[in-house]
């Protein structure tokens, strides 16, 4: 097992005293999370947890025996009480006599609802006669990698007796279903001592009379197993022990920076994927061993690993000790394009008559030698996800083939499950994709009021975002408060001077790492400056054009490079101002520096249309809420110009705009949206006044 789950030892986090007083579902919520709260115990949203409990029916104020057990969907760790189906025991019971067979087990899942307790509204899962047929009120299904690794051996039911004697039986390999519920009823028959049952590759079953004795049980049970391994492995090289030294830290995400868009190009036909990028302990032991070709190659064992990430990964023919990244994205493409036609051969030799069409043939999971592992899915959390799934079935194959022969699931099973109607009928509910799903922006300035109000705009719309600004206090209390409300994975922060060619070339390389590449860039960063021009200094002067010219320049050329080599198009959106197209008194350097933005654009607009990349720019006005440049001395010297207090220079500007309106960093950033988005895909080389109505701004 992972070299750290030898030494650390499974935490009995049972408070007796915060479970005193709750009910007996409320245990079961508080064993849930327990449970949940360690991936060595079992993955995100696998294995599930139930409890057999007593409830006064709404309608005859009867006792009744209700199951309440894990809703389609859910995950132990973050379920919460709603989270949970409750059916009648009773009535789940009763579909002894309407189940027709094997053949017709499916359809079992419609009769579920029929069982619903108290008008629930939380779908049962596919796993509910497995929980309701055992019969002691409180059960486990988890999905421990040293249980897993004890499943995918090949002699594991031998294995099993080994470890657990007569307390933990095992029942071979059958799909999660209606049928598998009346095998495990039967197995508790004929077996009443004992405690559990191992699934054959698929995961543990355990069961007690009383919610801190199944936790406690389904603790000791994995341990004993960790233990084990611990004692068998101990010595052992894994995986047949390593052939390539893993490249420095540094250099190993310079090489997925180049790799993660080359891939993302090649695998967002059907849709923007998001990159995730692993470089730890265990994903680099067995990327470089010599066993990890021919162990990847057999494929995953569990069902919740290969729904994640397909039943293989696609290695990436990368030598370490050569380095030769450009060697590598030479035969990418190739790669990336054999690895489609095998699985549209598996789809066809495996498929049945009602199977749902092909789904997306692209790898999920791509092991690179010294380097790590690649995921892409269609948003963060799931590439993120997804790769920790495949460290579970690392784990599991470092455990099975360190003691015994690991076997993957058979392929027809493999695809059965993975193109069970069941699933296909969940992936069919799924909700409609946001806007800017699978979408990944960069925007400088990101600390700033009109920034930060893009930001949330493209966050609200599902991109992720990567936020850089030179301010970084400011960015990384913009940061947290962001990933507070649309989650961790949507957001990354780095700290970027624009006019630091090094900088920002390493900010986009951190955002080629954190999402795998970028669609859209909101060139936003900026300053201003007042003075009469025989006030204007030469470094006032250059400290402008170093900002609002060179830095639009260089986060520019920056982009352009990362996105031609995705080939997948991309949005430049360029933060200007009505003084690029408007004059104003005592501020020569900031609108000529301005205007060379605007023209800028242009130029880019021309070059980057035939990649398919589009070029636009937002002219804001007056926006002094939230807006860093008017804090300072800008503040002070446009009241000066205007011959008005602080509090009086935004009223001026709103009695100076023909619509008489104010305008706040929100109304920017929707402009900011409007050309990131497909909604303006036809549109490049365009300028958006947002400026409330100024007739010298007038394009035309």
């Amino acid at each position: 097992m992972p070299k750290t789950a030898e030494s650390q030892r499974l935490e009995n986090r049972w408070d007796a005293a915060k479970a005193k007083g709750m009910s007996e579902s409320e245990k079961l919520l508080y064993r849930s999370n327990l449970l949940g709260s360690d991936k060595r115990i079992t993955n995100y949203g696998g294995g599930n947890t139930s409890a057999k409990v007593m409830e006064k029916d709404p309608l005859s104020g009867a006792a009744v025996e209700v199951l309440w057990v894990k809703g389609s969907g859910g995950d132990v760790g973050s379920i919460r009480m709603d989270g949970f189906a409750t059916l009648y025991m009773d009535k789940l019971r009763a579909l002894k006599g309407v189940y027709r067979g094997v053949e017709f087990e499916d359809e079992m899942v419609g009769y579920l609802p029929h069982c619903t307790f108290n008008l629930n509204p939380r779908a049962a899962s596919i796993d509910t006669p497995l929980h309701a047929y055992v019969p002691k009120a409180h059960v486990d299904h988890m999905h421990p990698d040293a249980i897993i690794a004890i499943a995918a051996s090949k002699n594991s039911k031998a294995l099993t007796k080994e470890i657990f004697g007569d307390e933990i039986g095992w029942l071979p390999w059958k799909r999660p279903g209606y049928e598998l519920g009346l095998w495990l009823e039967k197995f508790c028959k004929d077996n009443p001592a004992a405690k559990g049952v191992v699934l054959e590759s698929h995961g543990l079953f355990t069961w007690a009379d009383d919610a801190k004795d199944c936790y406690d049980l389904t603790l000791r049970v994995i341990q004993q197993a960790m233990d084990w391994f611990g004692e068998k492995t101990a010595g052992v090289a894994a995986f047949g022990g390593a052939v390539h030294a893993s490249l420095p830290p540094a250099e190993r995400r310079a090489v997925a920076a180049r790799l993660m868009p080359a891939i993302r190009g090649m695998v967002s036909g059907q849709q923007p994927m998001v990159g995730h990028f692993d470089d730890s302990e265990a994903v680099l032991e067995f990327v470089n061993a010599r066993d990890m070709k021919p162990l990847a190659a057999l494929g995953t064992s569990c069902p919740d690993h290969f729904l994640r990430t397909k039943i293989r990964p696609l290695v990436v023919d990368f030598d370490p000790a050569k380095a030769d990244v450009d060697k590598t994205l030479a035969g990418l493409d190739a790669a990336v394009a054999a690895y489609r036609d095998g699985y549209a051969v598996y789809y066809d030799r495996s498929k049945h008559p009602d199977s749902p069409a092909l789904r997306d043939p692209n790898a999920v999971v791509y092991l690179v030698p010294g380097v790590g592992m690649l995921t892409f899915a269609k948003d963060k959390a799931t590439a993120r996800i997804s790769g920790e799934f495949y460290v579970n079935a690392i784990n599991v194959m470092r455990g099975a083939s360190s003691v015994s022969t690991y076997v993957g699931l058979p392929e027809q099973e493999a695809f059965d499950i993975e193109y069970w109607l069941l699933e296909e009928a969940k992936l069919q509910r799924m909700p409609k994709p946001k806007s800017l799903a699978g979408r990944v922006a960069l925007v400088t300035g990101g600390a700033g009021g009109i920034g930060s109000a893009t930001a949330e705009r493209y966050l609200a719309e599902g991109a992720c975002v990567m936020l850089a600004d030179i301010d970084e206090k400011a960015l990384g209390e913009t940061g947290a408060a962001l990933a507070k409300q649309y989650g961790k994975d949507m957001v990354r922060t780095v700290a970027m001077n624009v006019t630091d060619e090094g900088a920002v070339a390493a900010a986009f390389a951190s955002a080629a790492v954190e999402f795998g590449g970028l669609d859209i860039l909101v060139s936003n960063a900026g300053i201003a400056s007042s003075a009469p021009v025989e006030e204007t200094s030469l470094a006032l002067w250059n400290r402008n054009m170093d900002i609002l010219s060179t830095g639009y320049f260089l986060v520019s050329r920056e982009a352009f490079r990362l996105m031609r080599g995705q080939k997948m198009g991309g949005s430049l959106v360029f933060i200007a101002s009505k003084n690029g197209l408007a004059a104003s008194p005592n501020a020569s350097a900031y609108c000529t520096a301005k205007a060379s933005e605007i023209h800028l654009a242009r130029c880019l607009a021309l070059e980057g249309a035939e990649a398919g990349i589009r070029v636009n720019v937002v002219n804001p006005d007056a926006v002094l809420r939230g807006s860093k440049i008017w804090s300072g001395e800008w503040l002070d010297q446009r009241a000066s110009t205007y011959k008005t207090d602080k509090d009086g220079l935004e009223e001026m500007y709103r009695q100076r705009s023909m619509l008489k309106r104010s305008v706040y960093p929100e109304d920017i950033a929707e402009a900011a949206y409007f050309f990131a988005s497909d909604r303006s895909a036809k549109s490049t080389g365009n300028i958006l006044n947002v400026d409330a109505g100024n007739v010298q701004a007038f394009t035309r």
